[in-house]
């Protein structure tokens, strides 16, 4: 990325890249949900780059357009006079623009929707925000619907053909990031499997299996 924001360490200013481009998409839903929505990053725009288009022009072009390349003190001098806060995400040719509440180009331009109402799906993962038992707001990553019933057809079907050992290795092999509500999606799948495979007396497969350590990435290697 070309696009910069200047800072200062003392006297002497800094020049920064804006980063943008995830290499992962455990990248790309960790920098969202906990970089963005978790700190008011509530409203979105997503889109997908067509291919006859430099995923690099694009991404200056909207740096530009929302001045999102600025440094922290701007974004707070924005703040105070009521100006929405804007940053941009893309991996590969997926795109998602966020915004916190507050007035500004975003606003007028952009056919943005809330996470609050309604989720981000992004390859299997269904991201939005919701409050929690605290009554606060917190953001929720989880497998979608669709990625779900995929998955429990397949359980289903695997559960009374494969043996322990197979199954799982299935599931230890799930590439997912074992957020709370995906590692209660796992745990689920998990017991559908062993109800489909108990009437037949097969062994049951063990919680042992579940990926359930998340790491923390680093979403712009």
């Amino acid at each position: 990325m070309g696009v910069t924001h200047t800072g200062f360490r003392g006297a002497v200013p800094v020049v920064r890249p804006y980063r943008c481009v995830a290499t992962s998409v455990g990248g790309f839903v960790q920098q969202l949900a906990v970089a963005y929505v978790c700190r008011g990053y509530h409203f979105y725009s997503s889109s997908v780059i067509p291919d006859d288009k430099d995923p690099a022009e694009v991404d200056e072009k909207l740096i530009a357009r929302y001045g999102i390349a600025c440094s922290k003190w701007e974004r707070a001098r924005r703040k105070r006079a009521g100006i929405a806060s804007v940053q941009y995400l893309r991996h590969r040719r997926s795109i998602v623009i966020v915004a916190t509440k507050g007035s500004g180009r975003f606003f007028e331009e952009e056919a943005f929707r809330d996470f609050r109402r309604r989720p981000f799906y992004f390859a299997g993962y269904s991201i939005s925000c919701k409050r929690g038992r605290d009554g606060r707001l917190h953001p929720s990553v989880r497998l979608s619907r669709r990625q779900m019933a995929l998955l429990k057809a397949f359980v289903m079907e695997a559960a009374v053909r494969r043996d322990v050992a197979s199954l799982g290795r299935f599931f230890s092999s799930l590439d997912v990031e074992p957020y709370a509500p995906v590692v209660r999606q796992l745990f689920e799948l998990l017991r559908l499997a062993n109800r489909v495979r108990a009437p037949l007396r097969l062994e049951p497969v063990p919680h042992s299996c579940l990926p359930l350590r998340r790491r923390v990435l680093r979403p712009f290697d």
